[in-house]
């Protein structure tokens, strides 16, 4: 059963009271306690609960072309800003872990933290159909929403978020060629990403190489 606290805390955040205690302590038990049940498959259908729903916040309030709404649905879903978000709601305290995993810092892990937010949302679509995770969504999220996540970052930052909010290899820049004389010199830059694609990009500073790299990919596969 659902203690006093963690039951207010459930429903002032999911904006339902619970009805099945079972689905949401699995939604908050780490599968280091041991329980058969846990938040891993919660977690699984949070993820796609939170796309959905940030996606069609961002359709419907923005008239951004696609690169852009990927970038910035990429960073809004990120498991960064799902940990941020659910330390300041104070999630924390109400997760279930083991020993070993508490006395780690599971509490203040971005991975867990992230997951187990993505769990309650998975729980609340379960209880409560899709019109109430959605709400719950732009609830907790309404402050980043309307801030500045996912827009106008470095290019380079940019991609950095996309490989992690996609679950994928961070970007490796390599260097192909440079050519010209010391005061004009040119720099080719390579960025790729495992399993998903490579861009180039040519600059008079490697740096800036890199950075066009980084558009360039970003434009082709976000």
């Amino acid at each position: 059963m659902l203690d006093g606290d963690t039951r207010d805390f459930l429903t002032r955040h999911s904006g339902h009271a619970p009805k099945d205690d079972a689905l949401w302590l699995a939604a908050l038990t780490h599968g280091s306690t041991g329980e058969r049940r846990n938040y891993e498959r919660l977690e699984f259908l949070g993820d796609r609960v939170l796309g959905l729903s940030i996606a069609e916040w961002l359709y419907q309030h923005s008239d951004e072309a696609e690169g852009r709404l990927s970038q910035r649905l990429n960073a809004l879903v990120s498991r960064a800003t799902c940990a941020r978000i659910a330390r300041e709601i104070g999630l924390g305290p109400h997760m279930r872990l083991g020993k070993q995993a508490r006395d780690d810092g599971g509490e203040n892990s971005d991975n867990i933290l992230g997951d187990v937010m993505e769990a309650m949302i998975g729980a609340c679509f379960t209880e409560h159909g899709f019109a109430a995770a959605r709400d719950m969504v732009r609830s907790l999220w309404s402050g980043t929403l309307a801030g500045k996540t996912g827009k106008l970052k470095h290019p380079k930052s940019a991609l950095q978020e996309w490989a992690a909010g996609n679950r994928r290899r961070m970007p490796e820049y390599r260097l192909i060629e440079r050519s010209g004389p010391d005061h004009a010199s040119r720099f080719t830059v390579e960025v790729s990403i495992h399993n998903v694609g490579s861009a180039q990009a040519t600059a008079n500073s490697k740096q800036d190489a890199e950075t066009r790299a980084a558009e360039e990919f970003m434009r082709k596969f976000a």
